[in-house]
């Protein structure tokens, strides 16, 4: 047993010793530095996952803008073919209101003077109408006279009868 105490004593001892201490000081700090450098190692590389993982969407963020700035250069084109498109059509109704107007006015001007005739046809109908009213009055006025002329040749007629045969004359009783 005394060796087993003299085991002890030397292990007490060495417990005590300047040198066990640093020892003892050594690998706790040697563990600490590596369970610190495990720890920057495991930060450094889940860091280096995300920044890979960042690199990757960024750099599909720059083809989706680029796509993007295609898409809105063929956009771009198709609006200025529209626009063009718009500015042809709005020249085009312009002329066509432009000629619809001349056409309004022409036909504005033509129910004018189609109105005008009308009036002038109004006015020769009532004037012919006065005409044939006196060509009336003087047929009327014909008839009469040649109806007293009837009279006269007739009254003529038996003058000259009368003047044919003198004796109906002189006795008009002796037939």
């Amino acid at each position: 047993m005394a060796e087993a105490e003299e085991t002890v004593q030397t292990d007490d001892a060495r417990r005590d010793s300047p040198r066990f201490g640093r020892a003892l000081l050594l690998i706790i700090v040697i563990l600490v530095m590596c369970a610190g450098m495990a720890g920057m190692g495991m930060f450094m590389f889940n860091m280096g996952r995300d920044m890979s993982t960042m690199t990757n969407a960024v750099t599909k963020m720059g083809s989706d803008v680029s796509s993007m700035a295609g898409d809105m250069r063929m956009m771009t084109g198709r609006m200025s073919v529209m626009a063009k498109s718009m500015v042809d059509g709005q020249a085009g109704m312009s002329a066509d209101f432009a000629r619809v107007r001349a056409g309004m006015e022409m036909m504005t001007g033509d129910m004018a003077n189609m109105a005008g005739d009308m009036a002038n046809l109004s006015h020769n109908i009532s004037s012919m109408t006065g005409a044939i009213e006196i060509m009336n009055q003087s047929m009327a006025n014909m008839t009469q006279a040649m109806l007293r002329m009837d009279g006269n040749m007739a009254h003529m007629a038996v003058d000259i009868n009368k003047f044919t045969r003198p004796e109906t004359i002189m006795m008009p009783f002796s037939r």
